[in-house]
């Protein structure tokens, strides 16, 4: 009789990632929805906060979120309408754009990074040690590496980054609208 191994510990460490996961995301998901955020608005206006001139190319800030090209379009078309994002032509390539965060978008996104901070710290970072959060950050950039080598597209200077073929990328498709 073949012998299944649920106990093995890389089912638990799946287990336990996944779990994390979730338990962090509920407990910030409310503070995003209180500034009339979801939680994939969030995500797309901090990376490009945090991102060379507040700006990603669409294709990389889809890469970033695992959200397909059109995923993404929606969602910036959404925070377009809301006056959060503009988009701006690309100059080298006409296929191309940007999304850019505007004044209100760094204002919105503001009105929640204190809580946001706050609760990082109560949920995460906050239960670790100053040692143990470099060696969670160290291990989780090797995997994420690995598993999403597109995950960081944008984020360096165009000379710098890597060629990425987005579309052949899998892409986790998102149900776009805002939860209540």
């Amino acid at each position: 009789m073949n012998v299944i191994p649920f106990d093995d510990s890389r089912l638990t460490a799946m287990g336990l990632l996944a779990e994390v996961y979730t338990g962090i995301s509920a407990k910030t998901h409310h503070s995003f929805l209180a500034v009339g955020l979801s939680d994939i608005d969030f995500e797309t206006l901090i990376r490009l906060a945090r991102s060379p001139e507040r700006r990603l190319r669409m294709s990389d800030l889809a890469a970033q979120t695992s959200l397909s090209t059109s995923g993404m379009t929606r969602v910036v078309d959404r925070l377009e309408r809301e006056g959060l994002v503009t988009r701006q032509a690309c100059p080298t390539d006409r296929r191309a754009s940007y999304a850019v965060i505007t004044e209100l978008g760094t204002d919105r996104l503001g009105a929640v990074v204190p809580q946001h901070l706050h609760d990082i710290e109560t949920w995460f970072t906050g239960l670790l040690s100053p040692e143990q959060l470099s060696v969670f950050l160290d291990t989780l950039r090797v995997v994420r590496d690995a598993v999403r080598p597109c995950a960081t597209a944008g984020a360096e200077f165009p000379s710098q980054r890597t060629p990425c073929d987005h579309e052949a990328e899998e892409r986790i498709p998102a149900d776009l609208t805002p939860s209540e």
